[in-house]
Formats: structure tokens, sequence, C-alpha cells
């Protein structure tokens, strides 16, 4: 048997299959290319004319293949496969993709490093970003999240603060641990992410051990206009597996692209046998507009978990990944989530940086992929898209002769009749227009010294605070008080751990 991987066997597998389909070189226009592999010149070794369209065509496109790679979550990888509604949601939803029990739905899921570039490797010490589009009956619907239930920060002007801490130092190009940690120790916001970040659970083995979570707090909407708040929660049917940091660093220098194979050999065929697809058990957690001003916490701070004990999760669903895109270009680096596709029955909420999400998008798409990139087949509906906006770069489908304004006397589109049924019901908002600074230190520790003192075992406590460590030792010695200082506020516990091993002298290699 052969020792090379599936990955390797690619393009052999390609030839094997397209044989008697490969036809001529043709420019992209169709036209047969006469040479291949020479220039057409004025004798041999004379100049090349400007009527060479072949080299042109050939040198133009080669300047033009790459477009923008997103500012964040740039390196990743994607498959295909389908949800399987297991719990019809009818009480709560008229959500197309949960109204009957064994109903498919075709799906797309792209998985991804966050702070990294597009080199980077694929075991450092990040969150993984974790998205999943619906291809609906009634549209798209995007459920962007990551492997974490929490975030950040809860107030999307910090974003892209948060950001440029994590990125490149502008005169140094080198990541900056005093840009890490003084954001860090200045938005307390931040530690319960960043305690989970540096837990065990900070390097999933691959993309297919981690859960994933919609980590935003959404609303489903049913046929009488009831809302409930919703969660959404997906487990890995693999089984939870981590890297511990020395095998991490281990596996960035041999393989860097290590969990993008390990994505595409899980779902390769071998041999003509199939394996068993990487899957996930999909899950929601319910709340009621009541129970949400009874809690002690905001329902829609996104630094926030919902506890298990009091809203358990409800299995509703599984979804499985069953194949391989069949280019990387085409179907995944150009596939595009937003979200604000939200289809009936799905909502937003007052989650402040879901509201901040549901613009940032939209306009990062039309940026990287232009006005129309929603017309690219990945992104594209199944159903039709029948609206008023035309023309635009990269734009394919521009809907004929149909009138593009409206109110018209020709046809419309006009307003789905139907949609009351399923838009949220009024909601009395009322306030004084200002900016609200106590929103910024809304209660940044009670949950993290939950997950301190209640979720940790003894173990996953020594390696957390090791591996926290590891990176403030890279601090300036301000930063590295004032960050320990932060972490105090948890618990004592961890507050003299940390102190302990942060200004000693030994040396400190994992984190």
């Amino acid at each position: 048997m052969s020792s090379r991987n599936e990955a390797a066997k690619q393009l052999e597998k390609w030839k094997i299959q397209n044989e008697e389909k490969i036809g001529f070189a043709t420019n992209s226009a169709g036209i047969p290319i006469v040479n291949a592999k020479t220039s057409l010149t004025i004798g041999k070794n004379g100049r090349i004319p400007l009527q060479d369209w072949q080299l042109i065509e050939h040198l133009s496109h080669f300047n033009r293949e790459r477009i923008p790679e997103r500012v964040v979550h740039a390196k990743g990888a994607g498959a295909f496969g389908y949800f399987e509604c297991t719990k019809e949601l009818s009480a709560y939803t008229v959500s197309k993709v949960f109204e009957a029990v064994d109903k498919r739905t075709s799906i797309a899921v792209r998985f991804s490093v966050v702070a990294g570039n597009l080199g980077s490797a694929d075991t450092v010490r990040d969150p993984r970003g974790f998205a999943l589009k619906f291809y609906t009956d009634e549209g798209i619907w995007d459920l962007v999240g990551n492997n974490t239930p929490i975030f950040f920060m809860r107030d999307p002007i910090l974003f892209p603060m948060f950001i440029h801490s994590q990125k490149r130092n502008p005169v140094t190009n080198l990541r900056d641990w005093d840009a890490f940690w003084d954001y860090i120790s200045l938005t307390p916001m931040s530690v319960h992410q960043v305690m989970f970040l540096f837990s065990d659970r900070g390097i999933p083995k691959s993309y297919r051990h981690q859960h994933g979570f919609g980590s935003h707090t959404f609303s489903l909407i049913n046929k009488d206009r009831k809302l409930t708040w919703c969660k959404f929660i997906y487990k890995t049917d693999q089984g939870i597996e981590n890297l511990d940091p020395e095998e991490a660093e281990k596996i960035a220098g041999r393989d860097p692209d290590y969990a993008v194979r390990d994505l595409y050999e899980s779902i390769s065929e071998v041999d003509g046998y199939i394996k068993k697809y990487p899957s996930w058990t999909f899950y929601v957690q319910l709340m009621t507009p009541e129970q949400a001003k009874l809690q002690k916490f905001n329902p829609f701070d996104i630094t926030k978990v919902w506890p298990h004990k009091e809203f358990p999760l409800i299995e509703v669903g599984r979804f499985v990944l069953n194949r391989n895109a069949s280019n990387n270009f085409a179907e995944i680096e150009q596939l595009a989530f937003s979200p604000n596709n939200l289809t009936p029955g799905v909502g937003a909420s007052p989650d402040r940086l879901l509201q901040g999400r549901l613009f940032a998008y939209q306009d990062a798409h039309r940026y990287r992929l232009g006005a129309n990139f929603q017309q690219i087949p990945v992104n594209k509906p199944i159903n039709l898209t029948n609206n008023f906006q035309r023309d635009g770069f990269m734009c394919s489908f521009n809907q004929g002769g149909a009138p593009n304004y409206y109110p018209n006397s020709f046809g419309g589109p006009n307003s789905d009749p139907f949609a009351e049924s399923w838009t949220p019901p009024p909601e009395y908002v009322a306030g004084f227009e200002n900016y609200y600074p106590e929103f910024y230190e809304e209660d940044n520790y009670s949950q993290p010294r939950v997950f301190w003192e209640q979720v940790l075992d003894e173990g996953a406590k020594n390696r957390l605070v090791h591996n926290l460590a590891g990176a403030i030792k890279l601090a300036n010695r301000t930063i590295q008080e004032r960050i320990v200082d932060v972490f105090n506020n948890v618990s004592d516990d961890l507050g003299v751990r940390l102190k302990e091993l942060v200004f000693n002298d030994a040396k400190i290699i994992q984190f």
C-alpha cells in the first residue's frame, strides 16, 4: 500500500477521474492557445509584440490572482455537508430548518484561526472560528461563531482595537506581547475568554475535535410572533481532544497546515472506502423574555455564558461534513458568512457586539470580494434572488429587464405578505441617547471565578497558570504587574499562583 496520504494523491486521482474530458488549453474566452510555454517574438531572440494577447492575459490575471485576505480568520479550512433536524421546534420558530424531524438542509462550514495570516501555523494558541452556512428554502442563514461560548469584548467599538493588539507590531512586524497584555489588562471584560484561551482547550487537536458556539444570543420567532431568546451550541461527536504546547510547537514546524490536512483527509475517500465523516450534535438553549428580566447577569452579554443548570441544552439536530471543496479558492476562500443573514424565524437580539457584526461582515465582504459577492456560487441562495440591486463588479445575474425601482407598475416585486408572521414582535425601547461607560465594567469576574473554581480540576488549573505565566513573562514589568492584579480579582488563589511564576526567575517555555 502506498505511504502517500490522500491529500498528496489529489492530482493523481484528478487525472484518473478526468482523463477522458481533458481537452486543449484555451484562454478565458475559450480560444485555443497556440503554445502554452513560449511567448510570441519577432525572431528567435527578438522583442515580444504588444499583440501577444496570450502573454498579456496570462500576466494580467496572475497579478490579480490574490484577493485581499481576511483581516481576521485569514487561515482556515472548509467543507460541505448537511444538517439533519432531530427535534422540530415549531413551538418556538417558523424556521424551515427546524420544521420537521429528519429534514435535511445543505450546509457549508469554515474553520479558522483568528489572529494569524494565510501563512500562519494551524497549531497556535488562538480561538478557532467555526462558521455555518445553511442553504435553506428561504435563503441563506449564516451562523458565525467560534469554538468558545464567549468572546473578548461586549462592545463592537473595541473589536478593531483588540485585533490591532493581536496583529504584528507596525515597526518590528512581529507579534508584540506588550500590546497583547496591555490591552487585556486594561479591558478586564476579556478575562473570561483569556482564561478559556490559555486553558487546555486553547489548542484543539484538530478542527474535528472541538465544539462550536454561535456565542451570541439570538431570537426565535414562532407563527404567533412569540419570541424566545436562544443560544446555538454544536458538540463534536469525535470527542474533545487538545494538543499540549510542546507538541503543538513541534507540529507547527513539521506541518504548519496540520489542521487543514486533517480535515481534508477525514472526508476523503480511501480506495473507495468511506470513512466515518466528521459530525457534530446541535443543541439550543432557550430563555423566555420573562426569564431574561430576572437574571442577575445580562443574557445579551457575549462575555457571559448561560448556566446549563437553569437553561439546559436541548438536542435539535446533527450536522455531517461529507464533501471537500472541488476548488479551494472558489468554494472556501470566497466563502463569505454574514451574521445579518437571518432567515424567517431566526432573529438578532440586543447583544451589542452582534449589532455591530450585522453591519461589519457584509461591509468586509463587499471590500474583499466585491459588491456582488452573494452571486458567487458558494454564497448564492438556492431560492430566487429578486430585488432592486443592479450592476457593480462581478455581476453575473443582473435580473434582465425587471424594474430596478420601487414602487413600480410593472410587476414588483412586492413585499412578502406573510412576513408579519415571523418578524420579531414589537419591542418597547426607551432611554436617553448617550455613552454609558458603566456597560464597560459590568461584572467582569464572577463567571471567570466559576470557571476557575468549579470547571477546572487541579491539573487543568496548573496548566492554565503555567500557560498564562509563560506568555505574561514576555511583557514588560509594569504590564505584568497590572495583568496579575486583574487575575487576582478572579481569584486570590489564581493571583498568588500567577505572581509566584511570573515574578520568579524560572524559565517558562509553555503557553
